[in-house]
C-alpha cells in the first residue's frame, strides 16, 4: 500500500506543489511497514482487498468499503498478505495549520458507533469525496486541479466539523517531545538496521543512560528496541521475498538475519504462513495480479 521507503521511520510526506497534499490510488501486491509516524493526517479507504493496520498496539483489520484515519504523530505499521486496493490521503498538519489555526489540539476520529445513522451518513459523505477526488486525480482531465482543490477544502471542512474532538495542549506537547527524541534513534537504526546495534551504541544516540534508554523505547514504540530491529529486518525480508528471486537464505543475509529459527517464529507470528509459502502463492504471482488490476 505505501511507496514510503522503510529506511525512514520518521516518514516525510511528497505532496504535489499545486495541491500541498499526498493523494493516490495505491496497488500493493504485499508489503509489511514496520511502526513509523509523520507530523500529517493519513486516511485509508479500502476498496478491493484487505490491510491490517496497527495503531498504537490497537489492531484493526480494514476490509473493502472501510476507512481508517490516522493522526500527525502516532505510531503506526501495515501489513498487506494479499493485492489490496485504496486510496491514501495524507494532508501535512503545517498545510492545516493555514485554515485551522488550532489544528495539533485536535484529534481526529473516523470510527464511530454503527447504529448511529447520523455519524454513519457523514462517513458515507467523507468516503464520497474522496470517491471524487480520486476520479479527478486518476483522469486528470482539463482544469481538473481546480475541482481537485475545491473537494480538499470541503474534505477538510467534513473532518474539522464532523471528525474532530479538542485534546488537552500539554498532552500533545508531551508526546512531540517524545517523538523527537526517538527520531534520531529510528533514523539510525534504519540507517544500520542489518549490523549489530548495542543498547549502549543506540543510548547514546538518544543521549540517555542505558537502562533508561529501554525502558523510554519500550513505552514509545510498544516493543523493545531489539524485536523493533529484527522488524525492521522482516520488512525488508519480506520485500525481497515477493519481488526477487533470491535464495531465502541469502536474503537472511543481506539483512543481517543470524537467528533462523527467530526468523521462523516471527515470520509465521506475522503473515501466518513459511516464507516458501508465502513466496510461491503470494510473491510473483501476486504482483502479476495486482499489475492486472491496476490496468483494468
Amino acid at each position: 500500500m505505501y511507496n514510503q521507503n522503510i529506511n525512514s521511520n520518521y516518514e516525510i510526506i511528497s505532496v504535489r506543489e499545486d495541491t500541498q497534499v499526498h493523494f493516490r490510488t495505491s496497488i500493493d501486491p504485499g508489503s509489511y511497514i514496520p511502526p513509523h509516524w509523520h507530523d500529517a493526517i493519513e486516511i485509508v479507504y479500502m476498496q478491493e482487498g484487505a490491510l491490517t493496520f496497527t495503531v498504537e498496539q490497537q489492531v484493526y483489520n480494514l476490509v473493502s468499503g472501510q476507512c481508517i484515519l490516522v493522526n500527525p504523530n502516532i505510531i503506526h505499521e501495515t501489513k498487506c498478505t494479499a493485492p489490496n486496493k485504496a486510496v491514501i490521503f495524507q494532508i501535512p498538519v503545517n498545510f492545516m495549520e493555514n485554515y485551522i489555526p488550532n489544528v495539533r489540539q485536535l484529534l481526529f476520529t473516523v470510527t464511530g458507533p454503527e447504529t448511529n445513522p447520523i455519524f454513519q451518513s457523514k462517513l458515507d459523505l467523507l468516503k464520497q469525496t474522496l470517491e471524487k477526488m480520486q476520479l479527478i486525480n486518476d483522469l486528470k482531465p482539463d482544469g481538473g486541479i481546480l475541482r481537485f482543490n475545491s473537494l480538499l477544502f470541503e474534505i477538510m471542512f467534513q473532518l474539522y466539523h464532523n471528525f474532530s474532538v479538542q485534546v488537552f495542549h500539554a498532552d500533545v506537547t508531551r508526546k512531540n517531545k517524545a517523538l523527537e527524541r526517538l527520531a534520531p534513534v529510528l533514523n539510525y537504526t534504519a540507517r544500520h538496521y542489518n549490523q549489530p546495534i548495542p543498547i549502549e551504541e543506540i543510548a547514546r544516540v538518544a543521549a540517555l543512560q542505558p537502562r533508561y534508554f529501554c525502558r523510554f523505547f519500550k513505552k514509545c514504540m510498544g516493543v523493545t528496541f531489539l524485536e523493533y530491529q529484527n522488524e525492521l529486518k522482516l520488512s525488508y525480508i519480506y520485500r525481497d521475498l515477493i519481488s526477487t528471486d533470491d535464495k531465502i537464505s541469502e536474503i537472511l543475509e543481506k539483512h543481517g538475519f543470524t537467528n533462523y529459527k527467530l526468523f521462523r517464529r516471527m515470520f509465521a507470528k506475522h503473515f501466518s504462513a513459511t516464507p516458501s509459502k508465502v513466496r510461491n502463492g503470494a510473491g510473483q504471482n501476486n504482483c502479476c495480479e495486482a499489475v492486472a488490476m491496476l490496468r483494468n
